[in-house]
């Protein structure tokens, strides 16, 4: 397969994609799907059948992709097909794959306590409580302008966030406390620009990367002695089933977290403690075991 051959399907494709708006990182994941499914059939994708596009998804399969890999290949090898070469006939050899659904892990309000303190500076400190007193993600995180912190209303404005949707996040008097101290300490060092980026990079020019907080994150974790098996999104969860304890109606927290669907929320339901601590085991109302 030459570039020769692959230059003009990857302009169309690539044109398709910004019409229709998608994001950057999507952009660039769904080309290079395109570009490994090539090398996989050999020849120029354009040229591929099911039977070629079955078979790539039973290498993904077998060679031990997860089900969220291979879901994202068969998204982006439906629109190639589907879209880009209007073949719709293509897409009948692919087949979404079921996740598996998890109880995400939760910590409890004394860990999250122990993580924040522990973090390495009052820029992630400031950074990771947000993540977790707003229930933002990290890519929303990072990309926080100081103007997006209204003090007046007390909200945050969450620009574009996951599904190009802006939404406000709550903002509590004891976060807008730490953000208040990272701020004075930021403009006294002069590493944060007037109307620029609340958590600058190196550069104050770049805001901070996500790799840059989840390195952050998991140093606070090791200083915190915390073993459970999480990551940055963590936060995020235990900001939902927190809320969820304190009896905050399920409808406002889906409003809170930007999901477009009440079934995205209400797992949260599975790790609430508060309920499961409601109901008494079938134990506890056998007759007493003989002295």
């Amino acid at each position: 397969m030459t570039e020769q051959a692959i230059s003009p399907l990857r302009l169309r494709m690539i044109e398709d994609m910004e019409i229709r708006g998608f994001a950057e990182k999507t952009r660039r994941d769904y080309l290079r799907v395109v570009r490994d499914f090539a090398v996989f059939v050999g020849r120029s994708p354009d040229q591929a059948e099911a039977e070629d596009l079955r078979r790539y998804q039973h290498h993904l399969r077998t060679s031990g992709g997860s089900a969220t890999t291979i879901n994202s290949a068969v998204s982006a090898l439906r629109f190639f097909f589907g879209v880009t070469l209007d073949r719709n006939d293509a897409s009948v050899g692919l087949t979404p794959v079921r996740q598996p659904k998890k109880v995400p892990v939760v910590l409890s309000p004394e860990e999250v306590a122990r993580l924040l303190d522990a973090a390495p500076g009052p820029k992630y400190r400031a950074a990771l409580s947000i993540a977790y007193g707003a229930g933002l993600r990290a890519s929303e995180v990072v990309s926080l302008k100081v103007s997006d912190i209204d003090s007046q209303r007390m909200v945050i404005r969450v620009e574009q966030g996951k599904g190009r949707k802006d939404r406000y996040a709550m903002l509590s008097d004891d976060l807008l406390a730490v953000l208040r101290n990272w701020w004075k300490a930021a403009r006294s060092k002069g590493v944060m620009l007037p109307s620029g980026w609340l958590f600058p990079g190196q550069n104050p020019v770049n805001h901070l990367t996500t790799r840059q907080l989840n390195r952050a994150f998991h140093a606070a974790r090791e200083a915190a002695g915390i073993d459970k098996p999480m990551n940055l999104h963590t936060l995020r969860h235990c900001f939902a089933t927190h809320l969820l304890e304190q009896q905050v109606d399920i409808r406002v927290i889906q409003v809170l977290l930007g999901h477009a669907k009440l079934d995205t929320t209400a797992r949260y339901s599975r790790v609430d403690s508060r309920m499961l601590k409601a109901v008494k085991s079938p134990l506890e109302h056998l007759s007493p075991p003989p002295a």
